[in-house]
């Protein structure tokens, strides 16, 4: 396989089942040491069963890889912690960090209390930060490291009944392209994935077996088909960061918020509300746009447009840049 993972160590959280289990195996069968992480709770957060992040253990020793299991909870820095010292002190070093645990349940958003929302966000948001924390840490060390956020089309997109979800989900995205840019000096790379794959989520969700079992959609989005895109965002060979993918039925494509030119007012007026909207049309226009790597470019836009500079005389912006742009 020309993207190996021997000598490198990998967490993956929520791998005990779906696609947090395809993407450990995967991983494992490329040479790397696995951290199982999985509190073996129900998909709605609830109990915990050791056995779950065992079994996915079992199965790659099995197989001749590595791997070790980690029960910890990523809704706590202590969780998080614990979970980078698991890789830490098994194998010696961290190198990948797959972010993909979670839980979820649909709640209409008039029937959303604040209970169900921190919740939710506990486990993915704040989740991913208790544990990119300390990992970043022992990557910037090693002047190595490789982040893969598991984001939601449901997020960056919509979806009904979910603003707990797609918040949290939608969080992920910015937490990781501050990394990126951040990480960019210490050889870190990050990036988030939209996946689409048949699991207990879909399962559990839908709820009618006649239509699952029938559904030319439902075989199309074989879980398997979204292990490629994240095995390759966790390799050596990588050099894109600050990235969003969507993998869906086996296409695989970049997701990006763009900026676009909009309109822009007269120097020296002082426009309305009713300029806007009499520019409507110009402001939501998307035929022509930029890509941003991070707030300094609007600004820079912007100024250029204008005709001004964004800076004093004589002085630069000094704002770090990812790699692989």
């Amino acid at each position: 396989m020309a993207i190996d993972f021997t000598g490198q160590v990998a967490v993956v959280t929520g791998a005990g089942r779906g696609l947090g289990r395809l993407y450990a195996v995967d991983l494992a069968r490329r040479g790397a040491a696995v951290v199982i992480n999985d509190l073996g709770g129900t998909m709605h957060g609830d109990g915990s069963d050791t056995a779950v992040a065992d079994s996915v253990v079992a199965e790659i020793q099995a197989d001749g890889g590595r791997a070790v299991a980690s029960y910890d909870s990523v809704d706590s820095a202590a969780g998080g912690q614990a979970i980078v010292d698991t890789a830490v002190g098994t194998f010696g070093r961290l190198d990948v960090v797959i972010s993909n645990a979670g839980i979820f349940n649909s709640i209409p958003f008039e029937q959303l209390d604040a209970g169900n929302w921190r919740r939710m966000l506990a486990v993915h948001l704040d989740g991913g930060f208790y544990l990119s924390r300390p990992a970043y840490a022992v990557m910037t060390a090693q002047k190595y490291g490789r982040f893969v956020f598991v984001s939601s089309s449901a997020g960056n997109f919509g979806q009904p009944m979910e603003a707990h979800y797609a918040a949290a989900k939608t969080g992920l995205v910015g937490l990781s392209n501050v990394i990126a840019i951040e990480g960019a000096a210490h050889g870190i790379l990050s990036n988030t994935v939209l996946p689409t794959g048949f699991s207990r989520m879909v399962t559990e969700t839908v709820g009618d077996e006649k239509f699952l079992a029938e559904s030319g959609f439902m075989r199309a989005i074989r879980p398997e088909l979204v292990v490629p895109l994240v095995t390759f965002l966790a390799g050596r060979s990588c050099t894109v960061t600050h990235h969003n993918f969507s993998a869906c039925a086996g296409r695989y494509a970049r997701a990006f918020m763009g900026l676009t030119d909009g309109w822009l007012a007269d120097t020296g007026t002082v426009p309305t509300a009713e300029d806007v909207e009499g520019h409507l049309t110009e402001v939501c226009a998307t035929d022509r746009f930029i890509v941003p790597d991070s707030i300094v470019d609007e600004v820079l836009q912007v100024c250029d447009r204008r005709g001004i500079s964004a800076m004093p005389d004589g002085a630069a912006v000094a704002f770090p840049q990812p790699a692989g742009r």
